[in-house]
């Protein structure tokens, strides 16, 4: 279940990321979705979608960081 566009995401995400850290999201869930498509490639019994959103929570943690309750980028 790729997302389109960022106003596809899960409301959890839009309502707490930045919107430029939602197209981090979206772009690395993405990609994750389509790398573990095979549950082979994955950790564990994770499903493909539990993959895909670690890995895109992962990616916006690589740029981002929750100061206070707030995702704010990193310097």
């Amino acid at each position: 279940m790729p997302y389109d566009r960022d106003e596809d995401l899960p409301e959890s995400v839009r309502d707490n990321l930045p919107k430029a850290a939602q197209t981090i999201y979206r772009k690395a869930f993405n990609s994750a979705w389509e790398e573990y498509s095979d549950a082979a490639d994955r950790r564990g019994d994770a499903s493909r979608e539990e993959a895909a959103h670690r890995v895109a929570w992962s990616a916006v943690k690589g740029s981002y960081e929750k100061i206070d309750g707030e995702w704010r980028k990193k310097d």
